[in-house]
């Protein structure tokens, strides 16, 4: 008689190499995308002197650790040329983490100015604020983790050809140093605007790193 044991299957199904390679383009992908998202309210801040909120901080906190999940997978390919289920797991999980988050965050901030008559905070960027834009793609993050977990399985433990030199490769590095680049810049910026003090203003005007240092009056 078949036993229990003998009706799950032990592996993957083999051919899923292209659905690896699909996994690994998406994390690549997704790590990128945060990272982008990120930069550009890093040139909405210095480009037009929109300084960011305590509530803007968090989202942005939130996306970076999003494409930190996504960056745990690619680097998983790159060093081990394969990625396990228990990565997946690890590297998605953390980013569904992080976009929940996020979605509560700039939820928070979207019904702070939700009010008729409100101007709420910031510019707009095609009639929306940079935070109902933050809670769409928080959103569509869930729904695209969702799917990434799904296929997951199937995925695991296939081979990633992500050797040097090769496209595969060199997009996840590129990725990678993106987002580490990405990260130190807004730990600066963020940085700048607090200065020596435990707490952001509600509605900070400047940068108080050059206040509290004597550069600026």
């Amino acid at each position: 008689m078949a036993t229990i044991d003998s009706l799950v299957e032990d592996a993957p199904p083999e051919g899923t190499v292209l659905l690896g390679k699909v996994q690994y383009w998406f994390a690549c992908l997704f790590a990128a995308g945060w990272t982008t998202v990120v930069c550009a309210g890093l040139f909405q801040q210095f480009a037009t002197g929109e300084h960011p909120c305590p509530l803007c901080v968090v989202q942005r906190m939130c996306m970076l650790l999003a494409a930190t999940g996504a960056a745990y997978v690619i680097r998983t390919a790159l060093w081990n040329g394969t990625v396990g289920g228990r990565d997946y797991m690890t590297g998605w999980g953390l980013s569904l983490v992080a976009v929940v988050a996020g979605s509560f965050a700039s939820w928070r901030q979207t019904t702070l100015h939700i009010l008729p008559g409100a101007k709420g905070y910031g510019s707009e960027v095609f009639g929306l604020h940079l935070y109902v834009w933050a809670l769409i793609l928080f959103q569509l993050s869930v729904l695209a983790i969702g799917v990434a977990l799904a296929f997951a399985y199937a995925t695991a433990d296939r081979s990633v050809p992500a050797d040097w030199p090769g496209p595969l490769r060199t997009v996840g590095v590129c990725a990678l140093w993106f987002l580490g680049a990405v990260i130190a810049v807004n730990m600066a910026a963020v940085f700048l605007e607090e200065g020596f003090h435990w707490f952001l203003p509600e509605a900070p005007n400047s940068y108080r790193f050059f206040h509290d240092t004597g550069i600026l009056p």
